[in-house]
């Protein structure tokens, strides 16, 4: 039977690792690629695994490019420190590696479900949710980006129903805490994809208010109450935090003095070692 390979991108997730790790033990091999954590993550990890490495974030896809140099299965399941695979999950890709033949699907989008604040969330954009997390090895290719990164397969992909339960955002503050760096990074990736990007007044000011009504009514989020529309109002605030930061990128980089922003994921590590 062909051999399933679990991969963990992480930093400081000593809270959620157990959870997360343990939703995976039937794996035939773990691999966590670590960003130096300052808590007990590591440790913690070692209880699951003895394929656990450190190294500096160049940003997510690239990250699991170099877990997956460490990797020996034919599959890759990849999760998130926040993630649980649930048990009908576990079941089922089992059930795929078992009856894999050639010609059948090499890739897997899993349906994810989202728990923010303490609350599954069933509208707003946030559910239905599929990613591609299950996958041949010898199928992957990357598509690196400074956040948000992906990968994807050279062949057939096919939705999964069993659920990949995601805990993400514990509190409003943990929200707010990942907002700044990553609108920093979503700044870099406008600039890459195109160039000459600029920030008029007109999406500084109307972004947010579309992002909050598309969110909140179009996509239904006022279904899920009061959780929905803080969730409305904080997707307003990336929307409003990216704009502006691209229009300060610019007024720096017009002023000509070198001291542009952080937007990349190396002069982002390098300002939080500094700070």
């Amino acid at each position: 039977m062909e051999k399933v390979s679990a991969i963990l991108v992480c930093q400081n997730i000593e809270q959620e690792i157990d959870r997360c790790l343990g939703s995976v033990s039937w794996a035939d091999e773990i691999v966590v690629i670590d960003s130096f954590s300052g808590d007990k993550t590591v440790e913690l990890a070692r209880k699951y695994t003895d394929k656990v490495f450190q190294h500096e974030y160049p940003g997510y896809s690239r990250q699991v490019e170099r877990a997956t140099d460490h990797c020996t299965g034919d599959w890759i399941l990849v999760i998130d420190g926040d993630e649980e695979c649930s048990p009908g999950l576990k079941a089922k890709l089992r059930e795929i590696v078992a009856a894999y033949e050639n010609g059948r699907p090499v890739g897997y989008e899993v349906l994810r479900r989202v728990a923010a604040f303490g609350k599954w969330i069933d509208h707003g954009g946030w559910y239905p949710e599929y990613k591609l997390r299950f996958f041949r090895r010898e199928n992957l290719t990357y598509e690196h980006q400074e956040v948000h990164g992906a990968f994807t397969v050279d062949g057939p992909v096919e939705r999964l129903q069993e659920e990949l339960n995601h805990y993400t955002y514990e509190t409003i503050y943990s929200y707010l805490q990942r907002l700044n760096n990553y609108t920093s990074l979503q700044v870099a990736n406008k600039l890459r994809s195109n160039p000459d990007a600029q920030a008029p007044w007109t999406k500084i000011v109307f972004s947010p208010v579309s992002h909050f009504w598309r969110m909140l009514v179009v996509k239904g989020g006022w279904k899920d109450g009061y959780h929905g529309l803080a969730l409305a109002a904080l997707d307003a605030m990336v929307a409003g935090a990216l704009y502006l930061k691209l229009w300060e990128y610019r007024m720096r980089e017009k002023e000509g003095k070198g001291n542009l922003p952080p937007i990349w994921n190396d002069e982002i590590n390098e300002a939080k070692r500094n700070f």
